[in-house]
């Protein structure tokens, strides 16, 4: 296996390679080469890149180096394979030149163990009383409130306790500022909240070469001090459109607004603590509790949740009947509530009413409601003004009061029920009977006070005004209306096939004036979707015109051409 691997990886058969380090060929293993000791010192001379970027990728997997059996002034609790059973040792610690070194009391004069600081790729501040065991040394009185852990470029890793919050912090600030980058010294403002340190990362159109950034993790926020940057960027992980994790490696599209869309590769080449931070980041990125502002977003600021919810019911019913809320409501609430960008609402998998009443399961077990505990009540007092417009004018300025968050969702929500009730022929859900069935889960009232129901018919109908909807806005929203108006048309008369969508395609530019909606069915081919496009707009092909057919992705960071027998779905 070793001299298959050698001849391998000089050569472009990147399978063979994989192949044979899934059989058990060492990353590491001995080529009998002095000059070309490792494998991926032979991908190197031979030139051959993406050999050696698989060997990086891979060269930890053999298992990381043994963790030191110690325990840990400070309290250095010093590792342990379990961290929660952790025994602290006592421990006079010291920062100075560079250097951290820990003794056995003040009056000794030589260090157990040093840890210096360029050798320092990660800091981690845990949560109150995550280690609160001392030992059997201590009096039951001493308790750890703080601990932190120091991770080191031999895959090491130092677990520190104090029993001050206060001295825990300090301790933190100082040996962060010892061993980041000048570049990345605004992140220590951040105040350690959870996680700092440097990793690799590649992005945007050079993806050849993995360049060292700086990274702190802060709430469901990442700050990154990337190389060719002078400011930190902020990553809102609740608004990641793809969180896709590998052995090495995760990578996400930012969602922040002002940062152009990308996916951002992060790789780790010490497994202990990469490991950490790819569990960090999953759960920062996922819902956090039962607020709105908890949840996972869209970049819209509207929880994925109900965007998810919406958009089902848009492409497979246009429709909320009144029908009691079972198991399998309770059950698909639970799934979007935990990870909604890992699901994904299929016709015939999932029935319209219950993917329906989950949205309304959803706003009536809302925390604080959508309307908030504090303006609640004001909007409910608006539905008694008898002047229409000042009416429209007291619900404008309320919806001005309300969180960013409440008010893109409200709007969201609004605009889905607008549409459904232009269908009230086929749904029976007119405006009067949206609002008798969302005014009480929205206000999560009992039902008997009429003003709730009141509020949501009023939104509903006045809708353009109150949320200030444009005419493109407006045009939009017709030529979906039109689009799924037609879908249902052909599915009544029998002419419609299953597996059609209703898909945006813009023609040579993304602009509003350049986009169609069509109707795509499954059979449908790219060659026949270009000349439907180009005969809706009228452009009639010339002797040397070739057009084709891409497909991007949302972000606009890749697309394909299609070939033109291909299937557009």
């Amino acid at each position: 296996l070793p001299q298959a691997l050698c001849a391998a990886v000089t050569t472009g058969d990147l399978a063979e390679t994989q192949a044979l380090l899934f059989c058990g060929a060492t990353v590491t293993c001995a080529t009998g080469d002095p000059q070309c000791p490792t494998p991926l010192a032979l991908a190197e001379k031979s030139g051959q890149r993406l050999q050696m970027e698989f060997l990086i990728h891979n060269r930890t997997s053999v298992g990381a180096a043994g963790w030191p059996r110690l325990g840990g002034q400070v309290f250095a609790g010093l590792p342990s394979t379990i961290l929660c059973h952790a025994e602290f040792s006592r421990r006079w610690c010291t920062l100075q030149d560079g250097v951290l070194s820990y003794y056995e009391s003040d009056r000794n004069a030589a260090p157990n163990g040093e840890i210096k600081v360029d050798e320092i790729v990660c800091l981690v501040n845990n949560p109150p009383h995550i280690h609160g065991h001392l030992g059997s040394a201590f009096p039951p009185s001493h308790s750890i409130e703080s601990t932190f852990e120091v991770y080191i470029e031999s895959e090491r890793l130092y677990l520190f306790g104090l029993e001050s919050p206060d001295s825990a912090r300090e301790w933190l600030k100082s040996i962060a500022k010892s061993f980041i980058h000048p570049r990345a010294e605004e992140l220590l403002a951040l105040d350690f909240e959870r996680r700092l340190g440097r990793l690799h990362y590649k992005g945007g159109l050079n993806l050849e070469r993995a360049k060292e950034g700086w990274f702190a993790l802060a709430g469901s926020t990442l700050h990154v001090c990337f190389e060719d940057s002078e400011q930190p960027e902020l990553l809102q992980l609740r608004k990641l459109q793809e969180l896709c994790v590998g052995v090495w490696g995760c990578c996400w599209p930012p969602a922040e607004a002002g940062l152009a869309g990308r996916t951002l590769y992060i790789q780790g080449d010490r497994k202990l603590d990469f490991l950490g931070w790819v569990h960090a980041i999953q759960k920062a990125a996922g819902s956090s509790g039962d607020t709105l502002s908890e949840q996972q977003l869209t970049e819209a600021d509207v929880p994925l949740l109900v965007d998810r919810c919406i958009d089902y019911i848009t492409q497979c019913g246009m429709c909320c009947h009144r029908t009691p809320a079972g198991i399998r409501t309770t059950s698909l609430l639970e799934m979007l509530r935990r990870d909604a960008r890992s699901i994904c609402l299929k016709e015939g998998e999932h029935q319209v009413d219950d993917v329906a009443n989950t949205l309304k399961r959803f706003f009536r077990d809302l925390g604080d409601g959508l309307f908030t505990g504090r303006w609640g009540q004001d909007w409910l007092q608006a539905t008694a003004l008898e002047d229409e417009e000042a009416k429209i004018s007291e619900y404008r300025r309320l919806l001005g009061t309300l969180p960013t968050v409440n008010r893109a969702t409200l709007k969201a929500l609004i605009n889905h029920l607008f549409r459904v009730q232009l269908f009230s022929r086929e749904n029976q859900m007119n405006t009067h009977n949206l609002a008798i069935v969302f005014g009480p889960t929205l206000f999560q009232t009992d039902g008997k006070d009429y003003k709730a129901g009141r509020v949501v018919e009023d939104l509903i109908s006045h809708y353009v005004k109150i949320f200030n909807v444009n005419d493109q806005e407006m045009k939009k929203q017709q030529d979906e209306i039109m689009a799924i108006m037609k879908m249902r048309e052909a599915a009544s008369s029998g002419t419609q096939q299953a597996g059609d969508f209703i898909c945006t395609v813009y023609l040579e530019e993304k602009k509003t004036e350049a986009e169609q909606h069509v109707k795509i069915p499954a059979t449908m081919t790219a060659e026949e979707l270009t000349f439907e496009i180009l005969d809706r707009r009228k452009i009639t092909m010339k002797e040397k015109d070739y057009w084709s057919c891409f497909e991007v992705n949302e972000r606009e960071e890749a697309e394909r051409p299609l070939h033109y027998s291909e299937k557009v779905l």
